[in-house]
């Protein structure tokens, strides 16, 4: 089995973006401590006006290992206050082609 990728794009209004890294940088060190992490990027829109303006880019082990990381109660208390502030979509992807 090969590893999944997480696409997850951020909602952030104008103003907000040094919160919403801040969010980021909670939640990613959190993660990163998780079994089946492998890695991750931030990436910030170049162009304004961008409907996302943060997106991440992650590496894990398995479906399975991404659920279950993020299912975790103390991860979930950990982002949940903010969850709102900084709508974000996630969604896990296999590589198909190269």
């Amino acid at each position: 089995m090969s590893d999944v990728v997480l696409i997850n794009p951020f909602e952030v209004r104008p103003g907000d973006e040094a919160a919403a890294l801040a969010y980021w940088e909670r939640a990613a060190d959190h993660l990163r401590r998780q079994p089946g992490f492998v890695e991750t990027r931030l990436h910030r829109a170049v162009a304004p006006g961008a409907r996302f303006p943060l997106v991440n880019v992650a590496t894990w082990r398995s479906t399975e290992a991404f659920l279950a990381a993020t299912s975790d109660p103390a991860f979930r208390a950990l982002v949940g206050p903010e969850m709102g502030r900084f709508p974000h979509h996630p969604g896990l992807y296999e590589l198909i082609r190269t």
